[in-house]
């Protein structure tokens, strides 16, 4: 018995020893195969900026479906292993509608910041009910809050393929909002005007959404013309050009300064249409119209840097739909319909630019050939396997709607729409003749990036009353597409030094409880978990008691 309580106290020291040791020496083990719980430097780095307060507000709290608890869960772990990196970040679990009585004043409130609620089929015992949850959370500094969206819907996915999707954008969605609450000293993007690219109400909502990571400006080329060497000086202050759906021709002149600011380290993105074609066109047509070639005067430049742009039209079978009116007056009636020449998109989840993003919506667009050369090239999106080519100059009209596709005739599918290029960018005027004098040109230069997409309209937000809505959004079919995060992903991959970027390729894998085996096996594993725990308990009474009358017989 002696032997016992000196086991029994040296066991107690040692636990207060221990716990002593851990208030002053804080250790985590993430034991996990795929590492979820261990934070990318990247996103290190950036939580260790703050030196006061971050309260990040979880709204996740309260009775919410076992989907969204494991979410919760998964939250809860993450934002531990930020604080433990940072001292001043902390969280709270908040239920937004705990006061029944005012559910739909809350609702509407939340709405009104941005925060749309995912609805839920709940079933349980046979009965089936909808919930509303808000998977958000809100990152508070200071005076700012920054929106955090926790679920990750895609299409077509599964209840476990959409909290996997929701799980693996967790660590860069949080360490996004810490960049966006700590940055102090912006990059800086040109949008290029003088080529006919789309006006600013149609830029609106991307515009809008890089605003709290870059300054924004307008650079006219129009000015090439009278003073080159101000546009070309003017363009090299900036850290990335865009270019949106260009419709008239570049001129040598301004095609040299673009070339000269790109060879100088600038990045660019490029959103052309190689052919004139527009929804509008057709409708206004009375249901056709024909597509064209659109001569832009870049075929040579892209060339260069190793892409073709082919004047002619993607046909794909994985399509998105137009809605089309028929009937009049109080007859009418608006229906959604198939359009072949709208491409649904789907990623390959092969890159940090494409990775867990929802399908982009192409219209009109051309498919684009990859060249040989010294560059680098990644597709980044491409036409699905069944895809073809209709050549220009063609007449597209709405009749094709009554003649079914002949699934045989689309080949070769896979067609690119979307390149990144990388490597040390060369002028494709060298040895060449210069259309004009400028100073301190070079003609080559150092490793630099582009992204070419070969449909302007993947950058063009909707109107409702004259007023932008988000990108991605088709306010005729209520449909939600992901052109806006794989603008913004592009945006952040060419000027992100920090690799915050990458974070995005990181994969984890949640195991979910199978619900119709939950369902089926409900009773068994009750008796299972309840039953055999009070058997044994059972057991080892009567076992022990056996043991104690016949040690103590003896």
């Amino acid at each position: 018995m002696k032997k016992f309580l000196i086991s029994v106290a040296v066991a107690l020291v040692a636990v207060v020893v221990v716990n002593i040791l851990a208030s002053f020496v804080y250790t985590r083990f993430d034991l996990t195969e795929d590492k979820r719980y261990t934070l990318s430097q990247p996103a290190i780095d950036v939580a260790q900026k703050f030196d006061s307060p971050v309260v990040i507000d979880v709204l996740l709290d309260g009775n919410i479906p076992p989907e969204f608890s494991k979410l919760k869960t998964e939250t809860i772990q993450l934002l531990e292993s930020f604080a433990s990196k940072n001292k001043n970040i902390a969280y709270n679990l908040v239920d937004p509608l705990e006061d029944e009585s005012l559910a739909q004043q809350t609702i509407a409130e939340l709405q009104s910041l941005g925060l749309q609620p995912a609805s839920v089929t709940v079933e349980e015992n046979g009965k089936v009910s909808q919930e509303l949850v808000f998977p958000w959370a809100m990152v508070n500094h200071g005076d700012r809050t920054v929106k955090v969206a926790l679920l990750k819907n895609k299409i077509g996915s599964s209840a476990e393929e959409r909290i996997n999707n929701s799980v693996q954008q967790l660590e860069y969605a949080f360490a996004d909002a810490f960049t966006k609450l700590s940055i102090t000293e912006k990059k800086s993007i040109a949008v290029i005007k003088g080529n006919g690219e789309l006006q600013d109400r149609y830029l609106a909502d991307y515009l809008t959404s890089i605003r709290e990571y870059y300054n924004i400006a307008a650079i006219t080329l129009d000015s090439v013309a009278s003073n080159p060497q101000d546009v070309l000086d003017q363009l090299k202050s900036f850290d990335m050009a865009l270019i949106a759906k260009p419709t008239e021709p570049f001129s040598d002149q301004e095609k040299y300064v673009m070339d000269q600011y790109v060879v100088n380290g600038g990045k660019s993105i490029w959103l052309v249409d190689q052919v004139a074609m527009e929804m509008d066109s057709i409708l206004a047509g009375g249901g056709s119209a024909f597509a064209l070639p659109r001569e832009l005067n870049l075929k040579d430049f892209f060339f260069k840097y190793g892409v073709r742009i082919n004047p002619v039209l993607v046909n794909d079978l994985y399509f998105t739909q137009i809605v089309l009116a028929t009937g009049e007056g109080n007859d009418s009636q608006f229906d959604p319909v198939p359009w072949y020449y709208n491409p649904m998109v789907f990623s390959k989840n092969d890159h940090p630019i494409n990775t867990n993003i929802e399908a982009v919506r192409y219209q009109f667009t051309s498919p684009m050939d990859i060249l040989e050369n010294d560059y680098d090239k990644t597709v980044l999106l491409q036409s699905s396997p069944l895809s073809k080519t209709d050549g220009t100059p063609r007449q597209i009209s709405l009749d094709i709607l009554n003649n079914p596709p002949d699934q045989e005739t689309y080949t070769p599918g896979n067609m690119p729409l979307a390149v990144l290029i990388e490597g040390d960018f060369v002028s494709m005027y060298k040895n060449r003749v210069k259309p004009l004098k400028l100073q301190n040109t070079i003609e080559e230069g150092t490793a630099n990036k582009m992204i070419v997409i070969s449909d302007g309209d993947v950058i063009k937000n909707q109107l409702r009353n004259g007023r932008p809505l988000e990108l991605g959004y088709d306010k005729w079919t209520s449909s939600f597409y992901g052109n806006k995060e794989f603008l913004v992903n592009c945006t952040n991959y060419l000027l992100d030094n920090a690799g915050l970027i990458n974070i995005r390729s990181k994969k984890v894998s949640i195991p979910l409880l199978d619900v119709k085996k939950i369902a089926t096996e409900k009773t068994k594993w009750q008796i299972i978990n309840i039953g055999v725990p009070v058997i044994l308990t059972l057991l080892f009474g009567v076992f022990f008691g056996y043991y104690r009358k016949r040690k103590f017989a003896a």
